[in-house]
């Protein structure tokens, strides 16, 4: 009861900030929440707007990362890696979680780079509005969907909207783009992750035969070929190969 009733004194307190933010801003001098048209057309927003909107992308940052880059194909290769050598949690979530963001930050380096170049230093210079930096900042990315999405992807999320298509690429909206962007890396995932396991099927199917023509059937096969599997990965620099087939599996 008493840890019902502190969340309930948390949330009495964080409502009474919410509702109270405007106030003490307006008392410190600090305009709410307002929009100004600048000589050149532009919207301009006050600091209390453009930290609102600072915060609501900070929420959405994990929903980016995952569904907007290279993360999505790089996990679930990892994944599947993992489950082909039959080695349990090794390497544990965490390591695969790791190597999959920094590998993703490796992918996506000159993404970020060009939207740090076109949106974030122009805007901080106060030579662009935010409306600008938001257009300009999302055509990169954009622009890596779409190299990596397939026509029939996007094709299908057209004729499920009821659209009638569109004449270039570039003109395919966010909303079309990034569920067509993300079955096409789940495809491209299990392709990949196909190709992966077929050699470590073939270990556990020859173990298994000569297992069985010795009589051995009570032994594990897995057992058996755990040690040749993880061989036969270390021997081939298997780890140096996948992320280089990764890394190399995208362009920009």
């Amino acid at each position: 009861m008493s840890r019902s009733r502190r969340w309930l004194s948390a949330l009495a307190v964080v409502c009474g900030v919410c509702l109270l933010a405007p106030s003490l801003a307006s008392a410190a001098g600090i305009p709410a929440v307002s929009v100004t048209t600048d000589p050149n057309g532009g919207q301009q927003y006050s600091l209390t707007l453009q930290i609102l909107i600072l915060m609501t992308a900070v929420t959405l940052l994990p929903g980016i990362v995952l569904m907007m880059t290279s993360f999505t194909r790089i996990v679930i290769v990892l994944a599947i890696l993992r489950q082909a050598l039959g080695a349990g949690q090794a390497p544990p979530n965490q390591i695969l979680i790791g190597l999959s963001l920094f590998l993703t930050l490796f992918v996506m380096g000159p993404v970020v780079d060009q939207i740090n170049t076109e949106a974030v230093q122009p805007y901080m210079a106060g030579t662009i509005d935010a409306t600008t930096a938001l257009e300009n900042g999302a055509e990169p990315l954009k622009r890596f969907m779409l190299n990596q999405t397939r026509e029939s992807d996007i094709a299908t999320f057209v004729r499920i909207s009821g659209g009638q298509g569109f004449e270039r690429p570039e003109d395919v909206p966010l909303r079309i783009l990034v569920p067509a962007f993300a079955t096409s890396e789940l495809k491209s995932a299990f392709q990949i992750g196909f190709l992966i396991f077929i050699p470590f099927v073939i270990i556990d199917l020859v173990v298994a035969s000569v297992l069985m023509s010795m009589g051995m059937m009570m032994l594990s096969p897995v057992l058996i070929s755990l040690p040749f599997k993880l061989m036969l990965f270390v021997l081939v620099d298997g780890w140096g190969l996948i992320m280089g087939t990764l890394a190399a599996s995208f362009y920009t």
